[in-house]
């Protein structure tokens, strides 16, 4: 009976193996071979039970499959490569994983709008109570106007809008004669606009109520007329000042101090003489400082010995660029032609004179900008032309006043431009920016750089002595050390006839000089 057993044991391994084989395809025996006989796979009793038992089927087939799992479990401890798990199992896990990123992702962001949303729901009630108080502030204010038109129409002037025209200016001008220039500009201006809505509107109201009359239509087209106007005077009239008197003082007296570091560092690296040559260049340079800075102190430079203390050469160079400087910031447009010169500065003076302050600021700044814009290399050819003649005259100082270095000769003279190039050129140019200040950047009023003729008497309201502390300030000017600024305003109307009482003259800077008898303070003898 035995064999028979072992005969249905090696018939149920077969279909058990082929069963697990073909429900798993990564299923193997690695310990067996093809080759194995039913010995090599047969399965020994206990051996503490040495006699074979009659197992039933059943019994036979749990306990092989005990003893196969024994020996899957077996396979795969030998073997761990074999335990790996399947692809598809791994791709579930991939994907699953990935799901649950964009998932935290999604509601992040839903998080987020929502926040977003409750802000901008937040914003959307501000702006409609915002809304809803303008739209209470407007019906207020249409009330107010139906109120006032209906009050317009029951005045006696409602047919003579000039007379209310005029009034309104009258008003305004006993206003601006005791206001400063700045709310004079501002208040004008709001005048002006008021007088043009009114006008406006009895001209629309006229017009509704008799469309058919000409006069009426003539009041429309003088009501848009004063409308350009106030359009066009808008932009000057509450111009507010870019510079205050301030700042432009401040600016001439930083010229000045350029002009005295010049004066000085130039005195102290030159070497004066004894004695000096009679030659033709020296009676002309005499000639032409005589007329630059009078007659007295070219006398002075020419016959006085300046080799042991060369401050009366300072001097004379602080007159003479203080001198080119006020006469050019006297001219209408620094390095312009002459002859267009002159006649602009008489034209602006003449309007300065007739026309109202805001008027003739406008015109001066206009025109002055433009010229500008007209001529762009106009700046840097003002700037060079200022340069060297500060120069030219300040070399003719020295060569009257005996002066080795620098020599007559042209190297000589080369060698002094290229030494203090940088600095007369910083002088020049400030001179220029000072000017465009004054002539286009200041509305309220008229700013003039101003210096002491030679051989003028000697005032102190209008000028200061340079020497007051050593002597009497008496005699005549001998020449200007430092310039001056003076601010003029017109005060009264364009009906008022012109004369010089109605200019308000200032003095804000006055002027340095130095006079005849500071010979004594130099050099007592």
């Amino acid at each position: 009976m035995l064999p028979i057993a072992n005969l249905n044991l090696k018939d149920l391994y077969q279909s058990t193996f082929e069963f697990f084989a073909s429900r798993s395809p990564s299923f193997s025996f690695s310990a067996f071979s093809a080759e194995d006989s039913v010995s090599d796979i047969s399965f020994p009793l206990t051996p503490r039970d040495p006699t074979p038992r009659n197992l039933s089927p059943d019994e036979e087939s749990a306990s092989l499959r005990d003893r196969l799992d024994a020996a899957e479990r077996t396979d795969y401890s030998h073997n761990p490569s074999s335990c790996n798990p399947p692809f598809g199992a791994s791709a579930a896990a991939s994907t699953l994983y990935s799901m649950r990123r964009e998932h935290d992702v999604i509601k992040n962001e839903l998080s987020k709008t929502q926040a977003e949303v409750t802000r901008w729901e937040e914003k959307y009630k501000t702006l409609e109570k915002t809304l809803k108080e303008t739209r209470d502030l407007l019906k207020v204010r249409d009330k107010e106007i139906q109120v006032l038109k209906e009050r317009e129409r029951h005045t006696p002037e409602r047919h003579c809008p000039s007379t209310r025209i005029d009034r309104r200016r009258s008003r305004d001008l006993a206003h601006q004669r005791s206001d400063s220039s700045q709310s004079q500009q501002i208040r004008l201006s709001a005048d002006w606009s008021e007088i043009h809505d009114d006008t406006v509107s009895q001209a629309n109201g006229n017009h509704r109520r008799n469309g058919s009359d000409p006069h009426l239509d003539n009041m429309s087209t003088v009501s848009e007329e004063e409308r350009a106007q106030s359009r066009g005077l808008e932009t000057f009239l509450n111009k507010i000042d870019l510079w205050s008197g301030a700042q432009v003082i401040q600016a001439v007296q930083d010229l000045n101090s350029e002009i005295l570091q010049f004066a000085a560092s130039a005195t102290e690296l030159c070497t004066f003489s004894k004695q000096r040559p009679n030659s033709a260049k020296v009676t002309q340079a005499s000639s032409e400082v005589a007329t630059r800075l009078g007659a007295a102190l070219s006398r002075l430079l020419t016959t006085r010995d300046h080799s042991q203390d060369p401050m009366l050469v300072q001097l004379a160079l602080q007159g003479c660029i203080s001198y080119c400087i006020s006469r050019a910031l006297s001219s209408f447009c620094i390095g312009y032609q002459s002859k267009a010169n002159i006649t602009l500065t008489q034209i602006y003076t003449h309007m300065f004179h007739s026309e109202p302050q805001p008027t003739s600021s406008r015109w001066r700044a206009l025109t002055h900008k433009h010229i500008h814009e007209l001529h762009p290399e106009l700046n840097e050819y003002a700037v060079n032309e200022m340069t060297e003649t500060i120069f030219r005259w300040s070399l003719d100082i020295f060569l009257i006043s005996g002066s080795t270095n620098p020599q007559p000769n042209p190297a000589s003279r080369e060698n002094f431009r290229a030494r203090f190039g940088a600095q007369v050129k910083r002088i020049s140019k400030a001179a220029c920016r000072l000017a465009q200040v004054t002539k286009e950047e200041i509305m309220s009023a008229n700013f003039e750089v101003i210096a002491a003729d030679s051989g003028q008497l000697f005032d102190g309201q209008e000028m200061m002595d340079a020497f007051e502390d050593y002597g009497s300030s008496d005699g005549v000017v001998l020449c200007t050390t430092e310039l001056g600024l003076r601010c003029s305003t017109r005060k009264t109307t364009s009906d008022a006839p012109a004369s010089e009482e109605g200019i308000d003259r200032r003095i804000l800077l006055r002027p340095k000089v130095v006079l005849e008898s500071v010979v004594e303070v130099i050099d007592p003898r």
